[in-house]
């Protein structure tokens, strides 16, 4: 029997633990991660600011201090920069202004030499930018980064040091404008000092900073203020300094977001002549933000608009034993996300469907940073995981969401933390409790480790949610064509609490020319991350691997980088579920181009022949799989993106458990009509071959033009068609339908002030065809109409 502590015991002792950690702490190390003998600069504090108008004509950058950008960081290796570039920068108290002059000999304000378009926002990359990174505690922990196109589009992210991540998912509100000049491009902007984290108790702030330009032509050339060192894995740890801002104080940071939406959604069923079931509604909302001090934000939604403006990007569900994986893309959530952020994805807020308020409190003091979130759902929706497939489960009630997180960074190599989680309904609960740290001896080592215990109580009659058959029977001595049960109701069917825990540990070592790496997780059975999204338990997994990397020089390849891995999967009984060995070569070179291929070769276990058992030795086939793979993308001229993932070799049938020859090809188009028109298309095709013939073809069409009249204006049209062919006598335990199609469509106007202040008005569909349907029948229409604005208080 396997002895298990209460949770409470554990979760009090782990908190505890922390606790002790952060009291040990609390007399204050340094941690510095930017260096004036890279950089550095002082900002000076002026009367009054500019007007951002792109003409650089105000005085005070007579008075501003300045940067020149004097290195090519790549793919030259701090080579001097092949253009120049100039930055400015002062502080008025409240806001930084910066300014850039971006110099190009070859071009001139009437022609196309300058790659800048007419974008939506986060969407310039590929364009001429110029921009900053600053990290504000100086603490190579994270980082604003800001940039800025010659139409003065924006595109602002956040880098996280701890997982290596750089997310585009934050929108701050500041001010740019730019404009094409004879010699070049210059850009002003203004960046409100409510947007930083940063110590108002400093009577002098030191900030990491890098003033950075990208220049595209043949190659993507990084232009910078400073030498960058391919020696250290650490890129926020070789930032320059920038001091003064002298006396900043905390000035009233409240943002008040009132919106309102009108929908009207429309569905039916697919027969013909079925009737419509419409369904209008105005929903009022309120988004607040305080900014209490500069390094302490309080975020609260009521009554959110969580409904998503860009459709998803089309996935093909077909052949797959696992939940689908989407992004999360609502303000709210993404908010100081980074704060909840550890090597595992512990936290998916996209599973939290529908609330109807929300709470998050995000603060760093000293090197200590605190986060906590709550929200309640109207739905209850989480993951059920396992180790040859996973589902979504979902229950009618609503739940309580609560998640915490706490971070010390005790010196420049070192930073433990804890995260703790809790979703919970009137029948439901989940309880999750971690601990990890991230340890960074040398510039070329890092080690990362995390512990997790959670805690889960299911519903008595979930299971039955996922039953094969509607009375679960035969749940015995099944076989594959008959058998009522199956791995989420094995998992879900338990009258206990369950109990148990994830472990991850990783080194890498990593150096100019190479790197090496071992990773080790293991899931226990029983172990559950609701709020999170892991999708795999019951399973242990080591891995290793490497590569080498050459830098060619004067060479049309600019990057040769040779690597591979392996790694082997078995259940915690011990029993083998896979083993992989890879392969892989990747170029960069001229046309801006990427190209890598590989080869892999696996043993895998396809599905349960009596799936009212876990067990895996005896009661699964072992197949041998090899595949090759390629991707390319090339972007040949201004206009033109390409891009190609393909791949072709043996795969599971996962529905006749047997082997198969699967096709994958997956080409992209971008083209961009013009500086405002730009059209995307992308198509995927998969078919899989048996030894009897074709068993389904599959298509995915993924279709988006947006036309961008100026800054804040754009209409946008996409469609997303999914047709797939089965043959139903090549299925040896079902008869599904031989044709389904799928069709979604889209048509939307938006101006946008900022990313908060937006006026949306939109259409959109979705038509259905299967066996008894003849034809694409529409099953559902909306219609919406969404108004906010921002009150900057």
């Amino acid at each position: 029997m396997k002895f298990k502590l209460p949770f409470t015991t554990q979760l009090s002792s782990l908190l505890l633990a922390s606790a002790i950690g952060a009291l040990s702490t609390l007399s204050s190390f340094s941690t510095f991660a930017g260096s004036s003998h890279q950089f550095s600069l002082s900002i000076p504090t002026l009367e009054g600011g500019a007007t951002i108008d792109g003409q650089l004509d105000e005085v005070q950058w007579q008075n501003a201090a300045i940067a020149e950008l004097k290195y090519e960081t790549s793919p030259g290796e701090n080579i001097v920069a092949p253009v120049g570039t100039t930055a400015k920068i002062f502080s008025t108290g409240e806001s930084l202004f910066i300014s850039f002059v971006a110099s190009d000999p070859d071009s001139s304000i009437d022609d196309d030499i300058i790659r800048a378009n007419l974008n939506d926002r986060d969407d310039t990359w590929g364009d001429d930018l110029v921009g900053i990174k600053l990290d504000t505690f100086n603490d190579s922990r994270l980082a604003y980064q800001f940039f800025v196109n010659p139409y003065g589009v924006q595109t602002d992210s956040i880098e996280n040091e701890l997982t290596g991540d750089e997310s585009d998912a934050w929108d701050g509100i500041w001010y740019t404008s730019a404009r094409k000049t004879a010699q070049g491009y210059q850009v002003e902007i203004e960046l409100p000092l409510r947007l930083f984290n940063f110590d108002s108790q400093l009577s002098q702030q030191t900030w990491g900073v890098e003033f950075i330009r990208f220049y595209p032509r043949d190659q993507v050339r990084r232009l910078s203020t400073h030498q960058i060192d391919r020696n250290n894995s650490c890129q926020l740890c070789q930032l320059g300094t920038a001091t003064g801002l002298e006396g900043l104080k905390p000035s009233q940071d409240l943002q008040l977001t009132p919106s309102l939406v009108f929908n009207r959604n429309s569905q039916r069923d697919a027969e013909p002549g079925a009737d419509w079931d419409n369904d209008n509604s105005v929903e009022p909302g309120l988004d607040i933000r305080w900014g209490i001090t500069p390094s302490t934000l309080l975020s609260a939604t009521i009554n959110p608009d969580f409904s998503q403006v860009e459709a998803d990007a089309g996935q093909l569900d077909i052949n797959s034993t696992f939940a689908l994986f989407y992004p999360e893309k609502r303000a709210f959530f993404l908010d100081n996300k980074d704060y909840f952020d550890t090597q595992l994805q512990l936290l998916h807020t996209r599973n939290i469907v529908s609330p109807d308020y929300g709470l998050k409190l995000t603060s760093k003091v000293d090197n200590h940073t605190f986060a906590v979130m709550a929200s309640n759902d109207t739905k209850t929706n989480f993951l059920v995981p396992g180790n040859l497939s996973s589902d979504i489960a979902s229950l009618d009630e609503e739940s309580i969401n609560l998640a915490g997180r706490y971070r010390a960074d005790i010196n420049d190599e070192l930073s433990i933390g804890t995260l703790v989680t809790a979703k919970r309904s009137e029948q439901y609960h989940n309880y999750l409790a971690s601990g990890d740290l991230k340890y960074q001896p040398t510039p070329q080592d890092t080690f990362t480790a995390q512990y997790v215990f959670s805690a889960t109580q299911y519903p008595d009659e979930l299971y039955r949610e996922f039953c094969s058959g509607s009375d679960c029977l035969p749940d015995s001595n099944c076989e594959l064509s008959d058998c009522g049960i199956n791995e989420r109701v094995l998992r879900t069917k338990r009258d206990d609490e369950l109990q148990d825990s994830f472990y991850h540990l990783k080194y890498k070592h990593e150096r100019r020319s190479w790197y090496a790496f071992t990773q080790y997780e293991s899931a226990g059975d029983d172990f559950r991350a609701d709020l999170g999204f892991i999708s795999k338990v019951d399973v242990n997994k080591l891995v290793a691997g490497g590569g080498y990397t050459w830098y060619p020089q004067d060479s049309s390849i600019s990057r040769v980088e040779l690597g591979g891995d392996w790694d082997i999967s078995h259940n915690q009984a011990g029993e083998l579920l896979e083993q992989e060995l890879e392969a892989k070569v990747e170029f960069e070179g001229s046309m801006q181009s990427y190209t890598a291929f590989g080869i892999v070769t696996r043993e895998r276990v396809g599905r349960r022949h009596d799936s009212s058992q876990l067990a895996i030795d005896g009661n699964t086939q072992l197949f041998d799989e090899t595949k090759g793979w390629g991707y390319s993308k090339i972007i040949p001229s201004r206009a033109l993106t390409l891009d190609l993932d393909l791949s072709y070799g043996d795969n599971i049938d996962f529905a006749n458990d047997q082997l198969g020859t699967e096709l994958f090809v997956n080409p992209g188009v971008e083209w961009k009509l013009s500086d405002s028109v730009s059209l995307d298309v992308s198509h995927i095709y998969r078919s899989l071959d048996v030894d009897d013939g074709r068993l389904f073809t599959a298509n995915l069409s993924d279709l988006r033009l947006n036309w961008h009249i100026n800054l804040r204006n754009f209409i946008r049209i996409s469609s997303i068609y999914t047709h797939i062919e089965r043959d139903p006598s090549l299925y040896l335990y079902g008869s599904p339908d031989a044709k389904e199609q799928q069709l979604g469509n889209e048509v939307l106007y938006g101006y946008k002030l900022n990313p908060q202040s937006v006026f949306y008005l939109g259409y959109s569909d979705g038509l259905n065809r299967d066996d008894e349907i003849d034809a694409l029948t529409r099953t559902e229409q909306t219609y919406f109409m969404k108004l906010s604005y921002a009150w900057l208080l």
